[in-house]
């Protein structure tokens, strides 16, 4: 299995509000940058679509290292999603993503690491940076 690692930020100017997510995926010496946004959202549906949408770049099963300042995605990966899973996501926030997270996903190893924001991390500060970028386009086409 092929291994990538999945650099992944999202924002949102108000919560809710206009919002964008920044990812990079990268597989040995490639990279390709995602990037997207929504007109009113929040925060947590970012950071989780910008991983989903990293996730439907990769067209064939990986090994999937997920990169996320996000303790929300990240624990959401690592520990409550199975949980959520069998309570058919009563009581969870944003399960329409969760559920398109789990179709992304099939087939590939997923292992979520967190990271801390705003800490010098470079992927991470580049990722926040598309991220902030997409959440202003979408704020200037509500003025």
């Amino acid at each position: 299995m092929k291994k990538i690692t999945l650099f992944s930020d999202g924002s949102a100017l108000g919560n809710p509000g206009p919002g964008g997510f920044g990812a990079i995926l990268r597989y040995g010496d490639k990279e390709r940058i995602i990037s997207g946004g929504e007109e009113h959202t929040t925060n947590n549906r970012m950071e989780l679509l910008g991983v989903i949408e990293g996730l439907r770049a990769i067209k064939e099963p990986c090994d999937v290292t997920v990169i996320s300042d996000s303790s929300y995605v990240i624990r959401g990966i690592n520990e409550w999603l199975e949980g959520w899973i069998k309570r058919n996501f009563a009581k969870v926030k944003n399960p329409d993503l969760w559920q398109e997270y789990i179709k992304v996903s099939r087939g590939h190893r997923i292992n979520g690491v967190w990271v801390r924001g705003h800490n010098g991390h470079p992927e991470n500060e580049q990722c926040d940076q598309i991220a902030r970028e997409e959440a202003e386009k979408y704020k200037n086409t509500l003025k």
